[in-house]
């Protein structure tokens, strides 16, 4: 497992994990996947290859995923969100103040088979996994989240909103005075 050093570089990211799938339960679309189905995905996958997206929109990635491995649950996740941006902060914002916890693959399906209550994915391309408000799969879930320098959303959403004040004010000053 990969140790993560709280420096400087890192301190502007979210650290999350959980399960992007679990194994063995049917989602709403009466889809189940079943135990070895990321495997050749897995393997052979460049760090970086499966993207972090926002609620599976191609033109919002909001960090990068660190750890993705089958286990005997399911398809464990570990991700950093990058809180330099204004949409990781406020996806963080959301997943901090528990109004956001759902995590959804987005895939490709290489070999299915039918079952009574829908499809079994034998195997499947994973291309990404998406932080969402509503998951496919009820059990694919947020489990943990931490920031890296231990400051508070909240206190966070503070100082870049008394920036921000400051910065207006100046901007206000500017126009006023000759």
């Amino acid at each position: 497992m990969k140790t993560i050093i709280n420096t400087t570089a890192n301190a502007h990211l979210g650290f999350i994990e959980g399960y992007a799938t679990r194994f063995g339960e049917y989602d709403l679309n009466r889809d189940r996947v079943l135990r070895g189905a990321f495997l050749k995905s897995l393997i052979p996958a460049k760090p970086g290859r499966v993207k972090m997206l926002y609620q599976h929109r191609v033109e919002k990635p909001i960090g990068r995923w660190v750890q993705i491995k089958e286990d005997s649950r399911g398809l464990f996740v570990r991700g950093e969100i990058f809180l330099s941006t204004d949409l990781g902060r406020n996806v963080w914002s959301l997943i901090s103040g528990g109004a956001l916890d759902g995590l959804s693959i987005g895939f490709r399906t290489k070999k299915a088979r039918r079952s009574k209550k829908g499809r079994d994915l034998l195997e499947l391309d994973l291309w990404e996994i998406s932080i969402v408000t509503f998951p496919m799969a009820p059990g694919a879930r947020i489990s943990n989240w931490r920031a890296a320098d231990g400051l508070s959303v909240s206190l966070m959403n503070k100082q870049m909103q008394a920036h921000s004040l400051a910065r207006n004010v100046v901007n206000l000053r500017q126009k006023l005075l000759p």
